[in-house]
């Protein structure tokens, strides 16, 4: 099996080629650290490009821009892969407002770069293409809630499992980075529904794990602690940071994207994050590293939350549990934060 992987250096793009070389797969990665190139030396993932140069056997690299069609549709015809992973991305919420030309020809030209060359190329692999919960915009938002001490909360009973493929991802406010991974998205249900192509959709909550990259922009969990084991200030922005997410591990991102391999439902979208359990807020996040570690986080509260930020974003996993009920959310936080700080005191020790 050829395995194609864009944004191989990346947290779930690594993930991908480690899962699919321990397998015995031929994997081809596609990277160009442009992470670099958005957030600067922190967020270079060149350190990751290095370990698993090192620790794969059927790895090989290509420094391949996902803009640059001529050069895509060149790399996936020689390659003719039997399965695509498409992690490729400008990631942050934030950084899209300063770069919104860039951001787009990377999220959602990228994207169709990539789906029309496995059309022309490829037309019976598996693609898995990542995008976020940030296609819905602020519509998360308009569910009522309650606060309580450490975190925001659903107020109805309904809404406990959180926020399922149903809501809407139109007429809402996004930011530029969620309306070109909303483009992303919508062409790549299309190229699954219209053209029959194997292309699953997998809306990202909270991704993260040991291999991430995390910059104050982009990584929350990560760069949270970084912040802690390295005694550096970090800044909440706004909602009292009582804004709650849920964290997936990497290698659970990836088991579903097995699940899907293993039975392509052309078209289909999940939501795909760390689901009720594995959701916290800011502040809950901080204790947990300060319960588990010798770490503490010196942070302050802002006032000024991120235009279009998720108050309370927790993913309904039941449709993704129903379709492929051998999948589940296989590490827990505490575990994931127990992984990242041995990480981020290995990277510091070096």
């Amino acid at each position: 099996m050829k395995v194609l992987v864009t944004g191989s250096s990346g947290l779930i793009g690594s993930a991908a080629v480690r899962h699919y070389d321990s397998v015995g797969a031929d994997v081809i990665g596609m990277d160009n650290n442009m992470r670099q190139e958005f957030f600067g030396p922190m967020g270079s993932t060149q350190w990751n490009l290095e370990r698993l140069q090192k620790e794969t056997k059927r790895f090989t690299h290509h420094s391949v821009d996902i803009r640059s069609r001529e050069h895509v549709f060149e790399l996936v015809k020689t390659i003719a892969p039997d399965m695509v992973v498409h992690c490729a991305a400008q990631p942050s919420h934030d950084k899209a407002k300063d770069i919104p030309l860039l951001d787009f020809d990377v999220n959602a030209v990228g994207t169709l770069n990539m789906l029309e060359a496995t059309r022309q190329h490829a037309p019976d692999a598996v693609f898995c293409h990542m995008s976020t919960n940030k296609v819905y915009g602020d519509a998360p938002n308009e569910l009522p809630l309650i606060e309580l001490d450490r975190r925001w909360e659903y107020a109805n009973p309904e809404h406990f499992h959180g926020i399922s493929e149903s809501c809407r991802i139109d007429q809402t406010l996004h930011s530029l980075f969620g309306a070109s991974k909303t483009a992303a998205d919508v062409v790549a249900q299309e190229y699954g529904k219209y053209f029959g192509m194997k292309v699953g959709v997998f809306r990202g909550g909270c991704l993260t794990g040991a291999s991430h990259s995390g910059v104050e922009l982009h990584g929350f969990l990560s760069y949270l602690v970084h912040v802690a084991v390295h005694k550096k200030p970090y800044t909440i922005f706004g909602y009292k940071g009582k804004q709650v997410r849920d964290q997936i591990e990497n290698a659970d991102v990836i088991a579903a994207f097995e699940a899907f391999r293993n039975r392509p439902r052309p078209g289909e979208v999940y939501n795909l994050g760390g689901g009720r359990e594995n959701s916290a807020s800011v502040l809950e996040c901080i204790d947990l590293i300060a319960k588990i570690s010798p770490y503490q986080v010196d942070y302050t509260l802002g006032d000024t939350n991120r235009t279009g930020d998720h108050i309370c974003y927790i993913s309904d996993l039941r449709k993704i549990k129903s379709h492929y009920p051998e999948w589940s959310i296989r590490t827990s936080l505490t575990d994931m934060l127990g992984r990242m700080i041995e990480m981020e005191e290995h990277k510091a020790a070096e």
